[in-house]
């Protein structure tokens, strides 16, 4: 019955397909890739009929995904020490030592708490019989559990009677479980999720998972090693000890001075501090060494060795070139079999030995031979079809797909209630990665009887709430406080250069032809258009003008998304909003009615900062933003020569938001960019404000000092007088 009960509420969700991804799109549900050398943002396909695993099923493959990642935790503690199984014979030790991710720096060093893999994302496939097979083991940085940790959500809000009727288990737990994990295995101090970047491929689940588990969001150039010691370094320059490393990077790059001496997104000494026990790496370097695809073939003996029990998993069958016997198999039997280069990831480097003509089958057979330790060879499973929904068609087809389950290490072993189900985008095609064009649903398990829920974590102490702390200036880097001060002045472009715009838009209405002109010279943008529809199509919609309304919006979106655990999900959806607005209007530029929907891009603007200003966010880390706004508003003024009434509310308004930094540094963007406005403000005929700024910059340098600010707020409006509109 529960499951006939699932299956009605899958068929309720697939007709509100395009209701769940309009949310997954306003909530930059994203993931990257690179074409032709360029990085590109895409949304990652969803569809909408989940995977159901039922309860009894689920119960099994708990224990067996538990009993493999113990196993794999203690091969990789003994390899890293005694190397017990290797003296017994049990692994060759060529397949130790030649893995890529075997790292000897890390030689005799046990992780705090002992834990090396915390996170591991255990790929599985379900064969036609329904036995599931375990493909691929993944210990270093395995992505993907934010994708149906957000999209739950989602479906929950569509469909909440049926959420209430059907008993599937709780998803929610993983960022309980991830923090867990960290508190468990933290040195002293801080936890942070280290992202190598924005142009990361999984940068949305980066920050993603720093806004959830309450660890602040860092980039390499945000932490320093001093004294075998990491420290988080704030704005201020003030620093913080960190005890915790999420780390988002992989292994040769994470520190130059004990891997890659060319990586540039290390952090210089962190192996040291690592090594000296002063701060855990989650997953731990040298992770590699046992989620290599050759030593993926031991995992069975290594269960048997450490654990002395059966494996409840199985592998799929697998051949290793490296043995005589199965190199034989192999090259007898290459047509038949999977071929995998140990070397890859990401679906990149595998190969179905069936879809090679002969002249290719004996070049891979020649490469065999010359290196069988690269290659793996495993039996083809005939893994079971699951319906998606062709989003051209809307019909229900059969398409193969996988299992990403998420087994997290702390306290002990858990497996997230749910995990990443990819399809292949191309019917019978078996490789499901999204960087090759899959999709993702989300996996419903079933709820037994005495499943446990999110109250089984109510008696633990985890510490996400102190760190609320991450909302305030306190642990706010001087990059992101550059971000705060450019998305308050971007976003305040995209506002006031389309209302400012609109009365010049009826003057050329009107006949008057070049009214325009004056617009475009007061903001840099270019004048000499053969007529006002091109100047239109620039102004508004052309990415390669960095004045345009869609650069800025550009901008916006860059500084908005590094901010998401800072301001939330929540927040950022209006930017998201904005720039599809945009992005869908360009691409219609030509209809007369785009222009008048530019008003739900200014809606948009309006209601993220009325979001902002009633979020939970630190005050002071609000001003932030607020002041580059308003120093943008009487930029943007200025230059199209508004009245002092008009430029009252904006000074008194970047007034009041810097009395609140009152003490405070004074980050250089902000003084930069203050300086530069006052030296423009003579030109366009505003002395009065220029000297008004001028006072007001006195109590805004180096730090700020509230007592030589707030007299200013009485400033009178014919004080900031200007140039008249005519002018």
């Amino acid at each position: 019955m529960i499951q006939s009960m699932a299956q009605k509420m899958a068929s309720d969700l697939v007709d509100r397909r395009q209701a769940i991804n309009r949310e997954l799109s306003r909530n930059g549900v994203r993931f990257g890739i690179y074409k032709n050398g360029q990085y590109h943002d895409q949304l990652f396909p969803y569809d909408p009929i989940p995977r159901i695993i039922e309860s009894d099923e689920f119960d099994e493959l708990e224990a067996g995904l538990k009993q493999r990642v113990d196993a794999l935790n203690a091969y990789l503690k003994d390899i890293y020490s005694d190397k017990r199984i290797i003296h017994d014979g049990v692994i060759p030790e060529e397949y130790v030592y030649t893995s890529a991710g075997y790292f000897p720096q890390v030689n005799g060093v046990t992780p705090p708490a002992g834990v090396f893999a915390h996170i591991a994302g255990e790929d599985l496939v379900q064969g036609e019989d329904g036995r599931w097979w375990v493909l691929e083991d993944n210990l270093r940085i395995p992505s993907g559990a934010s994708y149906p940790l957000f999209v739950r959500d989602i479906e929950r809000r569509i469909s909440p009677k049926l959420f209430r009727d059907v008993h599937v288990r709780d998803n929610r737990a993983y960022p309980l479980l991830l923090r867990r994990s960290m508190d468990f295995v933290s040195t002293e101090g801080i936890s942070v999720v280290l992202t190598p970047g924005r142009f990361n491929s999984a940068f949305f689940e980066h920050a993603y998972l720093a806004e959830k588990t309450g660890a602040v969001l860092a980039f390499p150039e945000d932490l320093e090693v001093e004294q075998n010691k990491l420290y988080f370094v704030d704005y201020s320059g003030s620093k913080h000890r960190v005890g915790v490393v999420y780390r988002r990077l992989s292994d040769e790059y994470l520190d130059p001075f004990a891997f890659n001496a060319d990586s540039v997104i290390g952090v210089p000494g962190l192996l040291a501090a690592y090594r000296a026990g002063n701060v855990a790496i989650m997953n731990a370097p040298g992770n590699g060494a046992a989620d290599d695809k050759a030593i993926y073939y031991f995992v069975p003996a290594m269960i048997q060795y450490y654990l002395h029990e059966d494996p409840i998993l199985h592998n799929a069958p697998t051949y290793m070139p490296m043995f005589n016997e199965d190199r034989k198999t192999v090259l007898d039997r290459l047509g038949e079999l999977v071929i995998k280069d140990v070397a890859e990831a990401g679906g990149y480097g595998v190969v179905f030995g069936s879809s090679l003509d002969s002249r290719q089958r004996e070049e891979l057979a020649d490469r065999i031979k010359a290196d069988p330790r690269r290659f793996i060879a495993q039996e083809v499973v005939q893994f079971r079809d699951i319906d998606v929904v062709d989003p051209v068609t809307g019909r229900q087809e059969p398409r193969k797909a996988d299992l990403r389950a998420f087994v997290v290490t702390g306290p002990d072993t858990r497996v997230w209630y749910s995990g990443l189900t990819r399809y292949s985008s191309v019917p019978g095609q078996m490789i499901v990665n999204s960087s090759q064009g899959g999709g993702f649903k989300d996996t419903w398990v079933l709820a037994g009887d005495h499943t446990p829920t999110l109250d089984e974590f109510k008696g633990e102490k985890i510490s996400v709430a102190p760190e609320s702390t991450r909302h305030s200036l306190s642990l706010l880097t001087a990059s992101k406080a550059d971000n705060l001060y450019w998305l308050g002045r971007y976003t305040e472009r995209v506002f006031t250069t389309l209302t400012r715009f609109f009365p010049f838009y009826d003057h050329v209405m009107d006949t008057d032809v070049d009214a325009f002109r004056p617009f475009a010279r007061a903001l840099d943008l270019p004048e000499d258009f053969e007529d006002f529809d091109a100047f239109i199509q620039n102004f508004l919609y052309d990415p390669n003008n960095p004045n345009s309304v869609r650069s800025a919006m550009d901008c916006a979106f860059n500084n908005a998304v590094i901010l998401r655990p800072e301001l939330s999900s929540r927040v950022l959806q209006y930017v998201e909003l904005a720039l599809s607005s945009i992005a869908d209007a360009s691409s219609r530029s030509s209809d007369a009615e785009d222009i008048y929907d530019q008003r739900d891009v200014e809606d948009d603007m309006l209601a993220f900062w009325g979001a902002i200003e009633n979020s939970v966010e630190d005050q002071t880390l609000k001003s932030f933003l607020f002041i580059g706004k308003y120093l943008e508003r009487l930029d943007l003024y200025t230059r199209l020569k508004a009245t002092g009434p008009e430029l009252k509310p904006p000074m008194t308004k970047l007034i009041g938001y810097a009395v609140t930094l009152d003490g405070l540094p004074v980050p250089e963007c902000f003084a930069s960019g203050l300086r530069w406005l006052i030296g423009q403000l003579p030109g366009r005929g505003y002395p009065e404000l220029a000297e008004a700024l001028t006072r007001f910059q006195q109590g805004f340098s180096d730090r700020v000092t509230a007592a030589a600010l707030k007299p200013l707020s009485e400033i009178s409006a014919m004080n900031l007088a200007g140039g008249s509109v005519a002018d």
